[in-house]
């Protein structure tokens, strides 16, 4: 199973085609357990106000580029928070 740099490396460069279970991985690392994951969508929460939480679901076993996009933009965001 790939590290989740080596996952992250492959969402920036192309969003299309990533695996759910790497997306949620990634997510795992990042924000913790999800609140919700018994559905088709696992709902992660992220630690500032507004609109606290990152949302995905699982497309025949590949995650929709929209949601690896909206990921690398909550890590992002939690990176330039963190300095």
């Amino acid at each position: 199973m790939p590290s989740v740099s080596k996952i992250l490396q492959r969402m920036r460069s192309s969003p299309q085609g990533v695996r759910f279970e790497d997306l949620a991985k990634v997510c795992e690392h990042c924000f913790g357990e999800p609140r919700q994951s018994r559905s088709s969508h696992r709902v992660y929460r992220t630690p500032w106000p507004g609109d606290p939480r990152v949302t995905i679901q699982d497309d025949h076993g590949r995650a929709k580029p929209y949601q690896v996009k909206q990921v690398l933009a909550a890590i992002g965001r939690r990176g330039e928070e963190k300095r």
